[in-house]
This record gives C-alpha cells, structure tokens and sequence, in this order.
C-alpha cells in the first residue's frame, strides 16, 4: 500500500517505509507461547508512519513531496507458508535464502525501500528520493542495544543521524544510532546458494546494525540520498499498549510547522 502527497511545485521528496506485519507467529520457525503474546504490535512501524503521513499532510508538507509505502502481510502457518530453506527473489532482483521465518520484517522491508528507490520511479512526481525513513519493530536487539525507550538509528549519512537525535530530543520520540559499518555486517548472511540469508550466523554481532543494513543491501544501486531505518521494538508499545511511537519523530524530521527547531 503506497501513499502519495506532492503538492505543486514541490523541490524534495521524501519516502517513508514501515513494517506491518499485523501479526507475527514466527511463522514455520514458531515462536513459543511466551514470546508471541503482544505480536499484535510488529506493525507499530507501519502504524507509526501512518499516523505520520496523516498528520504531515494535515499540517502542510511545504515543498515536500511525502510518500509512505506500507509493507503488510502476516506471519502464520499454512499451505502457502515460506520455510526454512526457500530461496526468495526480492525486487531488487537479489535473492534470499530462508533460515529463519522469524525474521520476516526485513524481508518485506527490502521491497519497500527497493520499491520508493526504483529507477525509473514508480512513485506520483518521479524522481529519486532525497531521504527514504524505514521503520519496524526489527530486532529484540534493539532493546538491549539501546533499551526501551530510544529506538535504534541506523544510517549511511551522518548529517541525517544528527537530525534524527536531535528531532528525537526535540519531540521525546527519542532515538540513539548504532554503527553503520556495511563491510562488517554483510559476512553475518553469507549463503551457498543465494546473494544472502536472511538472520546472522552470529547474534552476538551487531545485530541491530546487522538487520538494518540487510535492508540497505536493497536500495537500488543508483539511489544516492540518505537512509535512515529506525528499529523502535522497544519504545513502540508499553505494557501491552500502543505508544504512538514516530509520528512525533517524523514530523521533527520533516520539520512541519510547530516541529521545527
């Protein structure tokens, strides 16, 4: 599901990317009943962005375009189910190889920035974004990296992740960035039979840093502005409730009236 707003004349385009998985089983690599309860929140990135997309557009963009594409699905059991083991295609035209059905967010995250940063574009305006924001509930990691009430920022631009701090301060949508190395995360997916897996060989590895990154892989390779994944499995929900979390954020980072510094 994509949304567009381009209002007339507009001189930056910005696309949001959000993980929906309306429910997460863990799929055929079945969670245990202790750590499904409360899978209704790994659509808070999607939420989130929803939420933002609604209030940017509500307030006025400027002369921004703003586009959010919404990757939903379900991870569960069934006939048509993917395994451990399956090779997967993904736009981008790289493939995947399964070894953890559990980590299904990335797998549809990587369309959605392969899908805002095509070349030709597909989106209402043409032209190539000058910043795509994914964000998911992506990793428990995330949690232990940065707790439960910053969310993990993980980006290929320095100036962004400045912004993003500073917007998270400014909104209490708070955030703190994790490294951005690609040339030491991509070893943790490496494969026999596909350009990837899709889960680390090794958890102890950066593994927020890890999962952002196998997101990255799939930006088209001609894009060239920044990217921002912001994994907030921690401050997205409390107590088995919905925090809201990012719409603040996003509106600090597009800096829409009443969310400037």
């Amino acid at each position: 599901c994509v949304l567009s707003h381009v209002p007339d004349g507009a001189s930056k385009k910005v696309c949001l990317v959000g993980k929906g998985i309306v429910y997460d089983t863990g799929g055929l690599a079945l969670k245990p009943k202790e750590g499904m309860c409360g899978m209704k929140a790994d659509m808070g990135g999607a939420a989130g962005l929803l939420g933002a997309f609604e209030a940017a557009v509500s307030i006025g963009t400027g002369g921004t375009a703003l586009h959010c594409a919404l990757c939903l699905a379900e991870n569960a059991i069934g006939p048509t189910a993917f395994r451990n083991d399956d090779v997967l295609c993904f736009f981008s035209g790289k493939t995947c190889e399964i070894n953890n059905t559990d980590a299904e967010g990335r797998l549809v995250l990587s369309d959605g920035v392969a899908h805002v940063t095509a070349s030709p574009s597909l989106l209402p305006g043409g032209g190539s974004p000058d910043l795509v924001v994914d964000m998911a509930t992506l990793t428990g990691a995330q949690m232990v990296a940065t707790g439960k009430h910053f969310a993990a920022v993980f980006t290929n631009d320095e100036e962004t992740e400045r912004a993003a701090v500073a917007a998270g301060r400014r909104t209490g949508d708070l955030v703190h960035p994790v490294p951005y190395a690609p040339e030491f995360h991509r070893a943790e997916f490496a494969s026999k039979v596909a350009d990837c897996k899709n889960s680390v060989k090794d958890r102890g590895n950066a593994q927020v840093s890890c999962a952002g990154n196998f997101i990255g892989e799939n930006l088209h390779p001609d894009f060239e502005g920044a990217w921002l994944h912001i994994d907030c499995a921690g401050p997205a929900f409390h107590a088995d409730r919905a925090t809201g979390y990012g719409v603040a954020l996003v509106l600090g980072l597009l800096e829409v009236e009443g969310f400037a510094p």
